[in-house]
């Protein structure tokens, strides 16, 4: 299962969704999801993420874990979501979970 992480938080750059071939990529309110049931585990995503946000769920360092299961709760129970469901730009954003939401604001960037 690929998986997006802490680095997308806040930064949702979006061209993952251009490189998904099934579409499983989903917006919420901080960061993109990927809905582990539409997952085809190509890896296209991966390689395109400019800020390597988005790993194979058995390749995430130990402070990152909970990322799997933030992406499988993004979708848990939502009811609106059928899969497969395929994600269009648009769409409303998702809930993202209380984890998510609350997760602390990247640090503004040094000014120069």
């Amino acid at each position: 299962m690929l998986v997006i992480g802490e680095a997308c938080i806040d930064i949702k750059d979006g061209i993952c969704t251009t490189s998904c071939p099934v579409d499983c990529i989903y917006e919420g309110e901080r960061m993109f999801y990927i809905h582990p049931d539409e997952c085809i585990e190509c890896g296209m995503c991966e390689s395109i993420c400019p800020v390597d946000a988005i790993r194979y769920a058995d390749e995430l360092p130990a402070d990152l874990q909970i990322f799997e299961a933030l992406n499988r709760e993004a979708f848990a129970g939502d009811g609106g979501t059928e899969s497969p469901g395929g994600w269009r730009r648009g769409m409303a954003p998702r809930r993202d979970p209380e984890a998510v939401r609350t997760w602390p604001a990247k640090d503004a960037a040094p000014s120069v």
